[in-house]
């Protein structure tokens, strides 16, 4: 019975040790991990000390170019075209002929008003003679003078659509391809060409609403064309008085030179839109900036944890963006590896 009791005491203290062993094991395996991989594990990471510097603020933007001035040119009035006087393609002059519709319809009609006319004076000038020898009254001789102004009218009337007969250019400029033949039947509603004024062009572009104080009237821009290195330059001239409520943008017009002709309405241009230079601005490398859902995060070294801080960014270049809030002078700021860091997670930064 005492041989029962021992066997099973030595087998209860057996099982006892080898759960508290597992427990131990167990222990370890995790310390281990943890020092491994885990949150206790001290992770090499670059970085900067913040240094404040002048930077001079640019804006890239994208804008469109257009016309100074661009018309579609169609007859007033319809008919037969008489005769065509531009070549597609061509330089015109303001006020040169560019195509006639036939008149002799309205030739005649004015013939017939302008004896009307005539007849309508001749009346006129004897009723006042009348009048003066006291043989008619005083109404009689307003109805003869009605009648010679509205004959007047009329001569005049026609003679406007005569005048529109004759489709000339309204500015200097480049027509475009024509639509009509000599001979055509036209009207109003058929577009004959188009005409444009590219000796300038205009740049248009929006900038968001934060910036519509530091754009100024006068103040250039430069800007590029897809298909060319060359720069090219304009100056504002204008700015929409209101901010686009939907886009919460401001929409700007600049004009640029363009006598040799290398630019091209309708094209897109980018943009580089000189701002205020800022002083004792921050300005950190883009990889370190984390956009979030409520904003953008960095990481900075605080104590050899990471810390991380909200900031507010302006102007982006290709390598670095502007810091207008979050960030002071003399933080040390994590570059490499920010996209895995955790908060409080320990760091060693080599700093560059």
């Amino acid at each position: 019975m005492k041989l029962k009791h021992i066997i099973y005491t030595l087998l209860i203290v057996g099982f006892g040790a080898f759960i508290a062993y597992r427990i131990t094991s167990n222990k370890n395996k995790n310390d281990d991990s943890k020092d491994k991989g885990g949150k206790n594990k001290t992770t090499n990471v670059a970085g900067i000390v913040v240094q404040p510097q002048t930077f001079d603020n640019n804006l890239s933007l994208s804008g469109s170019i257009e016309a100074n001035e661009q018309v579609e040119i169609r007859s007033e009035v319809s008919g037969i075209v008489e005769g065509i006087y531009f070549n597609e393609g061509s330089n015109v002059s303001k006020g040169q002929l560019l195509f006639k519709v036939n008149d002799l319809e309205l030739r005649a009609q004015l013939g017939q008003a302008t004896t009307k006319e005539n007849l309508a004076s001749e009346n006129e000038r004897r009723a006042k003679l009348l009048l003066q020898k006291e043989a008619i009254s005083e109404e009689e001789y307003d109805v003869a003078r009605a009648d010679l102004k509205s004959a007047q009218a009329q001569s005049q009337l026609i003679k406007a659509q005569i005048a529109k007969t004759s489709v000339k250019a309204p500015f200097s400029g480049k027509i475009g391809l024509r639509s009509i033949s000599p001979g055509a039947y036209i009207t109003p509603a058929v577009l004959v060409a188009k005409l444009v004024n590219i000796g300038k062009l205009k740049i248009t572009f929006s900038i968001p609403e934060k910036y519509a104080n530091q754009v100024r009237v006068n103040s250039n821009l430069s800007f590029t064309v897809a298909g060319s290195n060359e720069e090219f330059v304009a100056k504002i001239y204008a700015i929409e008085p209101e901010v686009e409520i939907s886009t919460r943008t401001l929409q700007v017009r600049a004009i640029a030179e363009n006598k040799d002709g290398k630019l091209l309405p309708g094209t897109f241009a980018n943009v580089e839109l000189p701002l205020d230079i800022i002083k004792d601005a921050i300005v950190v490398p883009s990889e370190a900036i984390i956009p979030v859902q409520n904003g953008k995060k960095v990481f900075i070294s605080n104590n050899g944890k990471a810390k991380e801080v909200m900031v507010e960014t302006a102007t982006r270049t290709d390598a670095s963006i502007l810091v207008l809030s979050g960030l002071k002078a003399g933080d040390t700021l994590i570059t490499s590896g920010v996209m895995s860091l955790k908060n409080d997670a320990p760091v060693k930064v080599k700093v560059k």
